[in-house]
């Protein structure tokens, strides 16, 4: 399924709304789990995995009512390593937490571009907007200067354009014309001419809806006799090649680029807990059940069966599994 239509699925939510909820034995729970000595962290992994966002921050709120604390500072305090990580990104508030991983990949020396990329290509307009609106409460500063700050050149501007999220078109309505001419476009500036001209490219991936770009897509191969990723992959490299590849798959089937994150986050040597975590729990309201289909079509195996050999302690058992669900 495209990027454009995954937003509306819901029977994709792994992590739905508790119940006959009630947010004070919940945080009278978790402020057992956390008093005196040690820990019981499969206490609020019960907890804190099985309520929605939104129960979660009433949660918090009765916490500090209760207790005259600050619930996800406790928690810091009491948890450290992966299961850290993972149980703070369950207490942002989703734009909170992606403008947390926006900062976090650019702070200090070097940028993580593939998280930036990762985020940006991937939401709509409406959520980039609210990203950057809590990027600017969070940390003061505007995301789009700080993208324009710690990253250059023509990686510098897909960013920026990716941000004003001019691809959003619900109502589906493609030009056959203008298709036509957008492929034909970026063959006569990849292809068939020494050298790339990389707006053009830029461009046209950035400011044209999804729909319109399938098609795009298709005339393109038709004219080239090659795919739109193997020209990308032949005329550009670096983060500019990954940026124009990932706008290029969200628009195919943004569940398949999902599953190809979390895959390769495990695949080989060492797992890349940053993109595991955060791709598991920004998703777990919007469209994982879909993601864990398309992973185990792509890949031959479950998510949660992967995660079980690649991961280990509370991080693992319990906590990522119980936010991924029942296999499907």
């Amino acid at each position: 399924m495209a990027w454009w239509k995954a937003w509306i699925e819901q029977k994709g939510v792994s992590v739905k709304s508790s119940p006959h909820f009630n947010p004070d034995p919940d945080a009278e729970t978790l402020y057992k789990a956390m008093k005196g000595i040690g820990t019981n962290e499969q206490a609020i992994i019960d907890v804190l995995t099985q309520r929605s966002n939104a129960q979660r921050q009433q949660i918090a709120k009765s916490f500090k009512a209760q207790f005259g604390k600050d619930l996800t500072e406790t928690l810091k305090s009491e948890l450290s390593g992966k299961f850290e990580r993972l149980i703070i990104a369950l207490m942002y508030p989703p734009y909170r937490y992606e403008a947390k991983e926006l900062y976090d990949a650019m702070k200090g020396l070097g940028t993580r571009e593939g998280v930036v990329i990762e985020i940006l290509a991937s939401r709509t307009k409406n959520q980039l907007q609210e990203i950057m609106k809590a990027y600017e409460e969070d940390y003061g500063s505007s995301l789009e200067e700080d993208i324009q700050a710690d990253t250059s050149g023509y990686l510098e501007r897909i960013l920026v354009c990716l941000l004003q999220g001019s691809r959003d078109d619900l109502c589906g309505f493609v030009d056959p014309g203008l298709a036509l001419q957008d492929a034909q476009d970026l063959y006569t500036v990849g292809e068939k001419i020494c050298g790339t001209d990389e707006m053009k490219f830029i461009t046209i991936l950035c400011t044209r809806s999804a729909t319109h770009l399938m098609r795009v897509f298709e005339e393109y191969e038709k004219i080239a006799s090659k795919s739109i990723e193997d020209s990308i992959k032949s005329e550009t490299h670096g983060s500019l090649e990954e940026a124009m590849l990932t706008v290029v798959k969200c628009t195919r089937n943004l569940h398949s680029y999902f599953a190809e994150r979390l895959y390769y986050a495990m695949k080989g040597a060492g797992t890349h807990d940053g993109t595991l975590i955060r791709n598991i729990v920004s998703r777990s309201e919007i469209d994982l059940n879909l993601i864990k289909c398309q992973f185990k079509e792509m890949y031959g195996k479950t998510l949660s069966s992967m995660i079980m050999e690649d991961t280990s302690s509370d991080y693992k058992n319990n906590a990522l599994l119980t936010l991924v669900g029942s296999d499907p």
